[in-house]
């Protein structure tokens, strides 16, 4: 089942003679159960297509479903909604609130959803990731390796179907960077999720299913 698909996308910025062309024509697609790298240079237009896929921008032309439904057409206040309810962000940077405690990181989860926090399977997601252990301590407390497991569990807590990963490993040393794609790629199999992962590090593709390289906004599929 396709989570996410891209057609015939495309994205531009400025006019006449200022104009560029981002991110040319892309037809991309990812399964229930997949993962996949994105590869390629900065400034290639890798984080330009994942802001696009995840309501971040909209497209110059054509458009982005999520589950078959037109995601990048929607009013920005439901595609919001759906952003929310569908799609979980990883950073380069945790961006963990550093005022709330690993626990707390996931009770404001609750809070923007208006729901109650269910502690049954917010413990199992801690404790599968390796950080229930750590729940009353604050991200200045925290290595970056625990920084982005907590980053990994708050992204995973609401139960999205896509999850993307922008450059997740940039500030982590070797041991941890393969640690946390390790982490993905179980969570994207285990709970059928579509996991996108921005990276320049190609030692980190070995656990991807397939891996897309992106040069001056033209995206193809590498073959192995």
């Amino acid at each position: 089942m396709k989570l996410i698909e891209c057609k015939n996308v495309s994205k531009r910025f400025g006019e006449g003679r200022t104009e560029i062309e981002a991110l040319k024509e892309t037809n991309f697609s990812v399964e229930a159960g997949e993962f996949v790298a994105i590869i390629g240079p900065s400034g290639s237009g890798k984080s330009t297509l994942l802001t696009i896929i995840g309501g971040l921008q909209t497209p110059t032309e054509g458009k982005v479903l999520i589950r078959n439904n037109p995601f990048s057409e929607e009013e920005e206040k439901k595609r919001a909604a759906l952003r929310f309810k569908e799609i979980g962000f990883i950073l380069q940077a945790s961006n963990l609130v550093p005022f709330l405690n690993v626990r707390d990181q996931l009770r404001l989860v609750n809070k923007v959803e208006k729901t109650k926090m269910e502690k049954e399977q917010a413990d199992s997601l801690l404790e599968e990731l390796d950080v229930l252990r750590l729940e009353k301590s604050y991200p200045s407390d925290l290595s970056g390796g625990e920084r982005q497991r907590v980053a990994i569990a708050r992204a995973l807590y609401h139960d999205p179907s896509v999850i993307l990963a922008d450059e997740p490993t940039a500030s982590l040393d070797s041991e941890r960077a393969f640690e946390v794609v390790d982490i993905l790629a179980r969570e994207t199999k285990s709970k059928q999720k579509a996991t996108i992962m921005v990276t320049h590090d190609e030692r980190l593709i070995d656990k991807c299913d397939k891996v897309y390289v992106m040069k001056d906004g033209t995206l193809t599929l590498r073959e192995s």
